[in-house]
């Protein structure tokens, strides 16, 4: 793989404190992308915000005012996240769909991907900017805009289960799945939206536990334990 998108959920960016930020967490992801950069890795990454919101809070709050709350988790998520970066020597740019003042810089497909031919480390905040899209969702569109070779998934769990883990501890990983499967069985890992971009641009996916030991670097090698996801 020559260009990757990395998606960090937000809870596994809070480590085990489960809200806000774990600096070790994120500081062992940072020397990991790192090492796939002094290879000739492009990474691009995508954050997720549930280490600060997930959702509505109360039925109060209006779903596309939710969802806003939601992208600027996602700002936060990653300008911390590219600070830490920018600690262990790398060069990073923060792009968003809309503008943040000088918090940011707008998104551009030419600007992204000439900065990655550079040797940037460049994160896409801010989701699709639109409401009722996920962040898997914007993850996967990025990917494909910048013509990755595979998106990469690191979640607080290890992989892809038939069911949910957290609650059924009989709960089957699956080592290969396909996206149209995902999709039949209505696995919650990916949502529909996501799968079926991914499905119809054959964007493979890779997903793993972000808490074990150098998995970023041994997904990207093939030294793999999470569920790849397979697009033919």
């Amino acid at each position: 793989m020559k260009r990757i998108l990395l998606k960090l959920s937000g809870e596994a960016l809070a480590g085990d404190k489960k809200t806000g930020f774990d600096e070790g967490t994120v500081t062992e992801v940072a020397k990991q992308v790192k090492q796939l950069c002094d290879s000739g890795i492009q990474v691009a990454i995508v954050t997720g915000g549930g280490n600060f919101w997930r959702g509505r809070s109360s039925n109060n709050i209006d779903r596309t005012k939710a969802d806003q709350i939601g992208m600027l988790a996602t700002v936060m998520n990653c300008i911390y996240v590219s600070e830490i970066f920018r600690s262990v020597g790398m060069d990073t740019l923060v792009y968003t769909p809309f503008t943040c003042g000088a918090f940011t810089e707008l998104f551009s497909k030419d600007k992204a991907v000439k900065a990655l031919g550079e040797g940037k480390v460049i994160f896409f905040a801010g989701g699709t900017g639109h409401p009722y899209f996920s962040t898997d969702t914007g993850a996967i569109l990025r990917a494909i805009e910048i013509d990755a070779d595979a998106l990469l998934l690191a979640k607080n769990i290890d992989g892809i289960y038939d069911s949910d883990p957290a609650k059924n501890p009989e709960a089957v990983k699956y080592d290969v799945i396909t996206i149209q499967e995902i999709i039949d069985k209505k696995l919650a890992a990916i949502d529909l939206t996501a799968s079926i971009l991914a499905m119809e641009n054959k964007l493979p996916l890779l997903v793993f536990g972000l808490k074990e030991e150098n998995s970023i670097v041994n997904t990207v090698i093939g030294d793999f334990s999470g569920t790849k996801v397979t697009v033919e």
